[in-house]
């Protein structure tokens, strides 16, 4: 009974694991590539900002539930994998926070550096949460 439990926990985390896969990939390839085709480079910059600031929670979310998931069904290295994973995406959303308050006298904040550095950090975690999803398929 308890390997049944095991398979049913595995076969949940692997769904959970390829849906925060298929939002990263919307999140950072597809939408900033209709943005970036339809809108004005300073609209498309901000939207891209707001759109990976929005959906680095519930990206996080769902490969925190499939980390819990895979260390039930004792897919451990996969489990940490996605655990590494769900930090990554929930940093991106630190990286991308709202500014509050005045810069202080000469500093400037580079907006359209952070849009690039997290774009690449979620892609970085987007081939992490593959690899657990790889590793969960096998059972590691």
């Amino acid at each position: 009974m308890i390997e049944s439990f095991q398979a049913l926990f595995n076969g949940i985390a692997l769904i959970t694991c390829a849906m925060a896969i298929g939002a990263s990939w919307v999140a950072s390839i597809a939408s900033p590539n209709c943005s970036f085709d339809k809108l004005t480079g300073a609209r498309a910059d901000s939207h891209v900002r707001e759109l990976l600031y929005r959906t680095a929670s519930p990206i996080a979310g769902l490969m925190l539930v499939s980390g819990a998931l895979f260390l039930l069904a004792t897919s451990w290295v996969s489990g940490t994998i996605a655990l590494i994973s769900a930090f990554g995406f929930f940093s991106t959303r630190l990286m991308l926070a709202p500014k509050e308050g005045k810069n202080p006298q000469g500093v400037r904040t580079r907006r359209k550096e952070q849009r690039g550095s997290s774009v690449m950090l979620s892609l970085m975690f987007t081939m992490a949460a593959v690899a657990a999803a790889v590793l969960g398929l096998f059972g590691l």
